[in-house]
């Protein structure tokens, strides 16, 4: 009579479940097979960076998707995506703008309601966007004056096609993976379980071992302190926008304004 009396409490899913296993086991393979290849001088150096931001960019869109229960073949389909932007980019002119691939195929899923788990596709408070906006402007305007003052590095876009080619891999790759995985689904997933500061915590800490882990990133230890301290106001902050608005959309804008004017920056 007391098992009858007692609410049944459904137990929640594992945190990495759903987790496409065998995708991330190809990316991982076509990554070490390429480096291999690289090295016996079979293909071109330029070949491990197009493997790079497939595989990496890729494994975490396919898995913010796979969390979500969308179909398998649509993280199919956003590697294929991000692995043609990756190559386009390396030929120079317009082949950046291929970026906007892998942003149209998500903003086509989103628009057809499968995203809502990751919180794209319902409607977007236009309170929530413009705040989201100016987090992003107050963050960068921040850390243009920030890092002038201490470490020589100002403004400059003496190539123009450079920052904006830059902007594009931000939009269909760097920004759009990082929003979708950290905080439309690592995020979103673990409040499920703990509290919601718990969750930001734990989306926060991945978010910022993506980046230093990240070849690209500059390994100074002044330029590497810098980068964790705005990587963990804009990943805790967008986890807060989330929380807020219940939609991804201001995270992703806030995300986009700061790396646009990080994009900007040179030693000068």
């Amino acid at each position: 009579m007391w098992a009858l009396d007692q609410p049944c409490a459904p137990r929640a899913d594992r945190l990495v479940a759903d987790t496409p296993l065998a995708l991330l086991a190809t990316l991982a393979l076509g990554v070490a097979t390429t480096g291999t290849l690289v090295a016996l001088a079979v293909l071109p150096p330029s070949a491990v960076h197009v493997a790079g931001v497939t595989a990496g960019h890729g494994a975490l869109l396919a898995t913010a998707l796979a969390w979500a229960h969308v179909h398998s073949a649509s993280g199919v389909v956003v590697v294929g995506l991000l692995g043609l932007a990756a190559l386009a980019s390396g030929l120079g002119g317009l082949g950046a703008l291929a970026y906007l691939g892998p942003a149209l195929w998500i903003a086509w899923l989103a628009g057809r309601g499968r995203l809502t788990g990751l919180g794209l596709g319902g409607p977007v408070p236009l309170r929530g966007a413009l705040t989201g906006a100016l987090v992003g402007a107050f963050l960068a305007c921040h850390l243009l004056v920030s890092v002038s003052r201490t470490l020589g590095v100002h403004v400059r876009v003496d190539r123009l096609s450079e920052v904006l080619a830059a902007v594009a891999y931000d939009l269909g790759a760097n920004v759009l993976a990082a929003e979708c995985f950290f905080r439309g689904a690592l995020f979103t997933r673990a409040q499920r379980r703990w509290p919601a500061a718990t969750a930001a915590a734990l989306s926060t800490a991945a978010y910022v071992l993506r980046y230093l882990v990240d070849p690209l990133l500059p390994k100074s230890s002044e330029l590497v302190v810098g980068a964790v301290f705005y990587l963990v106001l804009l990943g805790a902050i967008n986890c807060w926008l989330l929380w807020w608005s219940q939609s991804l959309v201001p995270g992703l804008l806030s995300a986009l304004v700061f790396f646009a004017a990080y994009r900007t920056l040179g030693s000068g």
